[in-house]
């Protein structure tokens, strides 16, 4: 039996990423739950709020939500360090709904994984690092 080859570089560890996702539940939570009280209308609208948040701030150059942020984590692209851009944060956005549906397989999927990915980190080409292996410039960027 082989044991599994180390990530390509550093990575967040699971606690940082869940840290970091409670606070973006909270932070979404907040915005659509009361967007959500104006009726049918405004949770569509905080449905759109809610993926605008992590397309915006995850394609952003800084690849930070407000809980990355907290955390000191960022998304990056796996073939460059660099941001993913909004197209893949688009595609993790979908990939989270791919993710959630076999039980959150796709999410526990990184604690068993070489480079520490989750499906939706696989759909977009990205994982999620450290900021002090890959610093942020500037916030949101």
């Amino acid at each position: 039996m082989t044991t599994p080859a180390a990530p390509s570089g550093p990575r967040a560890s699971f606690g940082e990423r869940f840290i970091a996702a409670v606070i973006d539940s909270i932070v979404v939570g907040l915005a659509t739950g009361l967007l959500g009280r104006i009726g049918l209308f405004g949770s569509l609208v905080g449905l759109v709020v809610s993926y605008g948040y992590y397309v915006y701030l995850e394609g952003s150059p800084s690849g930070q939500t407000v809980g990355k942020r907290a955390m000191s984590i960022r998304v990056v692209g796996m073939q460059t360090g660099y941001t993913i851009g909004y197209a893949g944060a688009f595609i993790r956005v979908i990939g989270k709904i791919v993710s959630a549906i076999p039980c959150l397989l796709g999410f526990l999927w990184m604690l068993w994984d070489p480079e520490k990915q989750t499906w939706h980190d696989k759909f977009a080409d990205a994982v999620v690092v450290p900021v002090s292996a890959y610093p942020v410039a500037a916030w949101p960027g």
